[in-house]
């Protein structure tokens, strides 16, 4: 077993309980080798049957991937180019800032159309959390939709990224009338077959007469588990695969060793650096620090960030609400990791990162997720001024604490944000009054102290379950 396996393994299960995750799959790749691959957890809970390595759950938006890779692929086969207009192929209609969208900025989620958010209508309304209802039933009824939104866009095309599912819709159109096959069908005969992946589907019938596929969960706000359903039909091109921890490595394996030499690649060596290659920076930063340098890229179906311990870090997760997934591979040193679970609530990518760093030989607990994460951990908890005369709790809010102050009576409510932090000081910031207040949490040698305001809290207990 690799040494760190163990590092891995607690910090999974710690995670998959704190969060009622009910189960996991998922592989390491190094060299073109699987070096490791594992299922924790129940792929149904009902039966008390384990994941596996072999355990069918829904990718999600991964599957994004595999529409810009057959894009590529008709590319060098001369059927189109990306760089194309949309209305070359389908009669789109709307024209962010007066210019055309081209097929490259729908792979890159640069059209300027913002999210419409049909999926997320679509996939809450399946599991019962919405009474939103849209009728969309195919391409015509796609382009209708966003057609409808000429007023809803911002900037010009190539400006600025806004993640849309829809214009992956529209390039599984694009796909089938270029290649004159279903969508489903084209990626079954050129990616699916050529890499052995023969437990990936997009039909129901495949999934369900399988017998090692996930039942997918809902997880409630009260953290109980409702059996979902994904959206057969209803979501392709834009997040409709269903794969295994095992499949999706010979997956991410294309990508670590395609245009290497390769007999019969499924894409050039220019097509797969092109995938990888920033066209449209992400609007996210590193906590913490100085300056407004974006901290990662999008491509064509993959997300890059340029420093993963002074390493290009490559990959793109995937959610349908009721199973979730994320790949990730670091090119210069030939490795890899695909993680999935049947239900949400938990970010795949921490996993996923977390196992590539320890592969690397490095601190996991330094990735800026994993570190902000355990400062947050840390300081939430039950406080008291002098004496016990005041108290107070901190809350743990996603990336955030929030500080509530109450009694009988009344309520204050405090969100407070990350600023800065350095060895044993961890700086947030609120608004009071209109202006910017700062936040002081202190470790010292008798625990964690809390300045806000005029007061000096020390933390007592931890939150109350």
């Amino acid at each position: 077993m690799l040494e760190f396996v163990p590092v891995l393994e607690e910090f999974i299960l710690e995670k998959m309980g704190e969060t009622r995750l009910p189960g996991l799959s998922l592989a390491l790749l190094r060299d073109g080798e699987v070096v490791y691959r594992r299922g924790l957890g129940l792929r149904d809970i009902e039966r008390g049957l384990p994941a596996t390595p072999r355990t069918l759950y829904a990718i999600g938006s991964i599957t994004k991937s595999f529409t810009c890779l057959a894009m590529m692929q008709l590319q060098e086969r001369g059927l189109l180019s990306v760089d194309d207009l949309c209305e070359r192929y389908l009669p789109l209609e709307i024209r962010p800032g007066g210019e055309p969208i081209r097929l490259r900025h729908l792979m890159s989620h640069s059209s300027g159309i913002p999210a419409l958010a049909y999926a997320e209508a679509a996939i809450r309304h399946r599991q019962g959390s919405s009474d939103r209802w849209l009728p969309l039933g195919g391409y015509d009824d796609m382009l209708r939709f966003v057609n409808g939104a000429g007023d809803w866009t911002l900037g010009r095309p190539g400006e600025r990224w806004f993640y849309l599912n829809e214009g992956y819709v529209l390039l599984g159109a694009v796909i089938e009338k270029v290649s004159g096959q279903p969508y489903s069908d084209y990626i079954k005969e050129h990616i699916l077959a050529p890499l052995g992946m023969t437990r990936s589907h997009f039909g129901r019938e495949a999934v369900e007469g399988d017998g090692d596929a996930a039942v997918p969960y809902v997880i409630t706000k009260e953290k109980a588990h409702l059996p979902g359903r994904y959206l057969y039909g209803r979501i392709t091109s834009d997040g409709g695969l269903i794969s295994s921890a095992d499949d999706m490595a010979a997956y991410v394996t294309m990508y670590l060793t395609q245009g290497d030499g390769s007999e019969k690649p499924l894409i050039g060596a220019d097509s797969l650096h092109a995938m990888q290659a920033p066209a449209v920076p992400l609007p996210l930063r590193r906590p913490w620090t100085q300056g407004d340098t974006p901290s990662g890229f999008y491509g064509y179906g993959l997300s890059a960030y340029p420093d993963f311990f002074g390493k290009k870090l490559v990959g793109h997760g995937g959610s349908v609400l009721v199973s979730t997934a994320h790949m990730a591979f670091v090119p210069e040193a030939g490795i890899g990791a695909i993680v999935l679970s049947n239900g949400s609530g938990y970010p795949m990518q921490y996993f996923a990162h977390c196992a590539l760093a320890l592969m690397l030989g490095e601190n996991p607990w330094e990735i800026p997720a994993l570190r902000l994460e355990r400062i947050l951990d840390r300081l939430a908890g039950v406080y008291e001024t002098y004496r016990g005369t005041f108290g107070a709790t901190v809350r743990r809010a996603g990336d955030f604490l929030i500080l509530e102050i109450r009694d009988r009576h009344t309520e204050q409510i405090v969100p407070l944000w990350p600023e800065a932090s350095s060895g044993d000081v961890a700086l947030f910031r609120t608004m009071a009054g209109g202006q910017c207040l700062p936040v002081e949490f202190r470790s010292t040698g008798e625990g964690v102290d809390l300045l806000f305001e005029r007061y000096r809290f020390r933390k007592t207990g931890r939150v109350p379950a």
